[in-house]
C-alpha cells in the first residue's frame, strides 16, 4: 500500500512568521504534528510520503504515485485543501480527510472526497486500516469517544526533514477545563482534559533527542496547564531530570491560562524545566467583554499584573487579544492598545471576533440572525462572520487602528526594550548559547534588510547597539524580536 499525507498550505498570518523564517533559512515554522501522529497509526511495511505544501509544492507525480490520499486541515488551509483535493478528483485518486476543519461540517468537499474522519483518530485508525487494505474505506468514520492520551502513538519523524522547521512539536494534553463561548475547543475534545504520562513525554522528548534536533520544542497544548497537579508531580519533574542529563538541549513554549501567574512554584519549576514563552489569550482589559463570552479565568483580576508576575518568572509572554464584542465600546481600540504598550507583551496577536461553528457564540448569533457567513480562520484578513452591535465600518477602522500603531516601528521597538529590561533582569536559562550557521545567517540579513534597507532602520539600529552594549544577555532576543516586527509590518503591509 502507497500511502501520500499532504499537509495543505496556510495563508500568510499572522502566525506563519513567514517573513521571518527566511533570516534563519527555514521553510516552516512548525511540521504537521497530526499528519505525523496518524503516519505512525500505519502499517510499517506500507510505503508513506509526507507533502508539506507550506515548504512544497505537491505534484501530480506525488498524486500519480499513492494508493490513497489522506489529507489533514484547519479551516485557515480550506482554499489550499480545496486545490488538493480536487487535483487528486481530477488525477482518479481517492482522498480520505480529517482534522480540525471537518469536525463542523464538510458538505462543500462531498464532490471530491471518498472518506470523511471526524473527531479524534485513536479508536478510528485500526478500522480505517483494515479497510484501506481490502479497498473498501467506508464514507464516514466517526469516533465514539474521546481516547485516553496512552493511544497516541509517537510521530513518525522520519517523513520530514526537521532541519527544514524553526521548531519541532509535542502534544501533551488534549481538552480545557474552561468555556469561553467563542472556542471550539471544549467541544472538540471536552472540558475535562486528557493528559500523557511522563513516560510518553520521556519517550517523545527522546526521539527528537535521537534525530538530532537541538532548539525549539512547543508544546501544542490549548491549555498546558489544565492539570497544574500532574504537571507539579509528574511531568515537569521529569523534564527537569532529562534536560539535566541531555544538557539542555531544547528550549520549550507553550500556551496556557492567565490563571498560570497565580500558582508561583508551576512557573519556576517551568522554568527550571525550560520553558522560556507561554501564549495566553488575554483577549480584552474590558470586564464587560469578558463576562459577555464566559472567560471568567480573566476577570476580578488586574491582567497587567497577571502578565508582569509572569515575566517577572522568567517567561515571556505571548498575548493573544480581539476586538467585537457586543459590550465593546469605540474607547477598546485605544484601551488596548495601551494595554498591549503597558503590558510589554511584545508579540500581541489582534484579531477581529469571528464564531466558529457549533461555538455557544455561533448558536447565540444564529438564534439572533446575526450570523453573516463562515469565518475564514485567518487572524489578518480584516473579516467577521457575523453582524456586530458596532458599526461594522467603526469596528475594522479601530482595528486597523490598532495593528497600524503596535506593530508600528516606533511602538513596536519601545515595547520591545521595556519588555527586555524585565528579562534581562529575571530570565536565566541553563541552556548553553549555541551560535550555528543559521544564526550567523539572521544576524547579517537582519543588518542588511533592518539595518540597511528598511525605512525604520534607526529604531533598528538603536535597539541593537543598546542591547549590545547595555545588556548582552539578551541581545539574540533583541534581534529575533526585531524580525518579528518585520514579519507583523510585511504581513499587515505596515511602512
Amino acid at each position: 500500500m502507497k500511502i501520500l499525507l499532504v499537509y495543505p498550505r496556510y495563508p500568510d498570518t499572522f502566525w506563519s512568521f513567514r517573513h521571518a523564517l527566511s533570516f534563519i533559512s527555514k521553510s516552516a515554522a512548525f511540521p504537521p504534528l497530526g499528519l505525523l501522529t496518524i503516519a505512525a497509526f500505519l502499517p510499517k511495511k506500507w510505503e508513506k510520503r509526507l507533502v508539506d505544501m507550506n515548504m512544497d509544492r505537491l505534484k501530480t507525480r506525488d498524486i500519480s504515485w499513492a494508493d490513497y490520499v489522506l489529507v489533514s486541515a484547519m479551516v485557515v488551509q480550506k482554499d489550499s485543501l480545496m486545490h488538493v483535493v480536487k487535483k487528486c478528483k481530477k488525477l482518479g485518486k481517492k482522498v480520505v480527510v480529517g482534522g480540525p476543519h471537518f469536525s463542523s461540517g464538510y458538505s462543500e468537499y462531498e464532490k471530491f472526497v471518498q472518506t470523511f474522519v471526524i473527531g479524534e483518530s485513536e479508536d478510528i485508525m485500526p478500522r480505517l486500516v483494515k479497510d484501506l487494505e481490502k479497498g473498501t474505506p467506508k464514507r464516514i468514520y466517526k469516533s465514539k469517544i474521546r481516547p485516553m492520551m496512552s493511544k497516541v502513538p509517537v510521530p513518525d519523524w522520519s517523513l520530514i526533514d526537521v532541519d527544514r522547521y524553526a521548531s519541532l512539536s509535542i502534544q501533551y494534553t488534549r481538552g480545557c477545563p474552561f468555556n469561553c463561548d467563542f472556542c471550539d475547543i471544549t467541544r472538540i475534545y471536552g472540558r475535562v482534559q486528557r493528559c500523557k504520562d511522563k513516560g510518553q513525554i520521556i519517550k517523545e522528548l527522546n526521539m527528537l533527542y535521537n534525530i538530532g534536533w537541538r532548539g525549539q520544542v512547543f508544546f501544542v497544548d490549548d491549555n498546558f496547564i489544565g492539570n497544574q497537579y500532574k504537571l507539579k508531580k509528574e511531568i515537569l519533574p521529569a523534564i527537569i531530570s532529562w534536560m539535566e542529563k541531555k544538557e539542555h538541549p531544547f528550549s520549550f513554549n507553550t500556551e496556557a491560562s492567565i490563571n498560570l501567574a497565580d500558582d508561583s512554584e508551576l512557573m519556576k519549576l517551568m522554568v527550571e524545566a525550560g520553558f522560556s514563552t507561554v501564549f495566553i489569550g488575554i483577549e480584552t482589559p474590558s470586564e464587560e467583554s469578558l463576562a459577555e463570552c464566559g472567560k471568567f479565568q480573566n476577570t476580578n483580576r488586574s491582567l497587567i499584573s497577571s502578565v508582569k508576575k509572569i515575566q517577572e518568572s522568567g517567561l515571556q509572554v505571548q498575548g493573544g487579544f480581539i476586538v467585537g464584542f457586543d459590550n465593546d465600546s469605540p474607547s477598546i481600540f485605544q484601551r488596548q492598545i495601551n494595554f498591549i504598550q503597558k503590558s510589554g507583551v511584545v508579540v500581541a496577536m489582534v484579531g477581529l471576533l469571528n464564531a466558529i461553528q457549533g461555538t455557544r457564540l455561533y448558536q447565540r448569533l444564529k438564534k439572533e440572525g446575526r450570523i453573516l457567513s463562515k469565518p475564514t480562520g485567518c487572524n489578518t484578513d480584516f473579516s467577521i462572520n457575523f453582524k456586530p452591535k458596532m458599526k461594522m465600518e467603526k469596528l475594522v477602522e479601530g482595528y486597523k487602528k490598532i495593528v497600524n500603531t503596535i506593530y508600528s516601528p516606533k511602538e513596536y521597538y519601545e515595547r520591545v526594550k521595556n519588555y527586555l529590561k524585565v528579562r534581562d533582569k529575571f530570565y536565566n536559562s541553563k541552556r548553553k548559547a549555541q551560535i550555528s550557521m543559521s544564526h550567523l545567517k539572521a544576524l547579517f540579513k537582519s543588518i542588511w534588510i533592518l539595518g540597511i534597507r528598511e525605512r525604520a532602520r534607526r529604531y533598528y539600529w538603536k535597539l541593537f547597539f543598546w542591547a549590545l552594549l547595555t545588556r548582552p544577555k539578551v541581545f539574540p532576543s533583541a534581534l529575533t524580536f526585531a524580525i518579528y516586527g518585520y514579519h507583523f509590518r510585511k504581513t499587515f503591509e505596515l511602512n
